[in-house]
């Protein structure tokens, strides 16, 4: 397998075999990006005389650590790997430009807890990765950075918000990438890059006013394996005395593969009305009956939701927290409403109009309790990630209500406390994967990366090197 298609767990077991430095892989990566960029065009911004200083800096932790000259001090978590940040993270003194023409040239003045925290385990932060402005969209285009293509085929997005961090990882160009999800934003690109990705439940992963408090919105990791995103998420979770919805209880989640004996999983395919693409259904079913193969009971169910259901839920939310934050940034000012997103200033008048905050409460109270009944039952939910095989790489997106009947994320961000790890499930016609869900009870987290890992192997498909994209 080539070096910049390698995972963060294979590369770590060779850094300590002393088989690659982090600055060979380094060296690798940052080849793969020049080579990559002009047709994905994922990266807001690199940081290479930085990243060859920490990989230099990690190579000497490794040399000290295996002669015996680091006085026992313990590696890092992610000593040596190459990562990428999502740009919508800040860091104090960075560019901070949410994609957005009106943010050009701002810059951070505080830095994202789990920047600090993948920093001090010890990646090698190297380049931040594109967004949709403001993290508006399900596909990742703006007027400040230009399309972002999907390397399986560049006709079609790689998804949104975290879509850059999708088409990195798929392309080649990191080991590891960081994303944020408050409508399906980390798990729409994994299910169109065939990557993996991991929507914490709320709180567990610390974030930054005002989306902290909320709990619809997680930031999380994306990688290339499970084991990969468990290795990120162990890093990233626990308590931060900035955030105080932040759980002070730490769930460690493994990526080691164990048998299935006795779980049960409960399959539903539509969540109670989605338009499934054929293929996405057939592919679902294969994930299913790999599941079945490795020990797991599963079981066909069906839950009362349905697209319309969900936004009609959603939206009152979204009035609530999402709407007034981009009215803010506009000031009532019509020149500067102009240089926003046709996809930003539909979302804010959609959201407007939602209904009230009060009525939403109740709405999503009423939403979570067929699914808690149901999961009495059930140890994880199966589900596809997106009804449909893609969107277009330009896709405008101004049409909430029809684009947001294709995401299957949606709900499992108003029921925000349940786990979701997202895992690709095959190949669409058009070359663009497909993908599934694995949703937990509430807060338990460790139940959907043991299902996942499970399926990792059984399916064995991004675990074998012809898996990726040619770009």
């Amino acid at each position: 397998m080539d070096l910049h298609h390698l995972t963060a767990t294979e590369a770590s077991e060779r850094f300590r075999r002393r088989e690659l430095s982090p600055v060979e892989l380094l060296d690798a990566v940052l080849e793969r990006t020049a080579a990559v960029e002009p047709t994905i065009n994922a990266v807001t911004e690199q940081w290479i005389d930085e990243a060859r200083a920490a990989a230099l800096a990690s190579e000497a932790r490794f040399a000290a650590a295996a002669a015996g000259t680091n006085g026992g001090a313990p590696l890092g978590a992610l000593e040596g790997i190459p990562l990428m940040l999502k740009d919508e993270q800040p860091i104090a003194g960075r560019l901070l430009e949410d994609g957005c023409l009106l943010e050009r040239g701002n810059t951070a003045e505080e830095t994202h807890p789990i920047v600090e925290r993948i920093q001090a385990a010890g990646a090698v932060v190297h380049a931040r990765t594109t967004t949709p402005e403001y993290c508006c969209a399900p596909v990742t285009h703006s007027k400040l950075w230009g399309v972002t293509r999907n390397p399986w085929n560049p006709d079609y997005t790689p998804g949104g918000s975290s879509g850059g961090s999708g088409a990195v990882l798929a392309a080649g160009a990191t080991l590891l990438a960081t994303g944020s999800d408050i409508g399906g934003s980390i798990r729409i690109p994994a299910s169109f890059c065939g990557v993996v990705g991991y929507k914490p439940p709320f709180g567990r992963v610390p974030g930054m006013a005002p989306f902290n408090s909320d709990t619809y919105c997680a930031d999380g990791p994306m990688g290339r394996s499970v084991a990969d995103v468990a290795l990120l998420q162990n890093v990233l979770s626990g308590p931060w005395v900035g955030d105080a919805a932040s759980l002070r209880e730490i769930a460690e989640v493994s990526g080691r593969v164990g048998s299935l004996d006795g779980v049960r999983v409960a399959l539903c395919l539509e969540l109670g009305g989605y338009d499934v693409d054929p293929a996405v259904e057939a592919n679902t079913r294969a994930a299913a009956a790999a599941l079945a193969a490795a020990g797991a009971s599963v079981v066909e169910v069906e839950l009362p939701w349905g697209p319309q259901r969900v936004l009609d839920t959603a939206w009152p939310h979204f009035g609530a927290v999402m709407g007034p934050f981009i009215e803010q940034i506009v000031e009532g000012d019509a020149e500067r409403a102009a240089q926003l997103m046709p996809y930003t200033r539909a979302f804010a008048e959609q959201a407007a109009g939602g209904g009230g905050y009060v009525e939403g409460l109740v709405a999503e109270s009423a939403f979570y309790r067929p699914f808690a009944e149901l999961m009495a039952g059930y140890d994880v939910l199966l589900c596809p990630t997106v009804a449909s095989t893609g969107l277009a790489a330009e896709e405008p997106c101004t049409d909430s209500t029809a684009i947001f009947s294709q995401l299957m994320t949606l709900p499992f961000n108003v029921i925000g406390r349940v786990p979701v790890l997202a895992l690709p499930s095959g190949i669409a016609p058009n070359g663009v994967p497909t993908g599934v869900q694995l949703v937990g009870r509430t807060y338990d987290d460790a139940a959907v990366f043991r299902v996942g890992a499970a399926l990792e192997q059984e399916l064995a498909l991004w675990t074998d090197a012809s898996w990726w994209p040619v770009l």
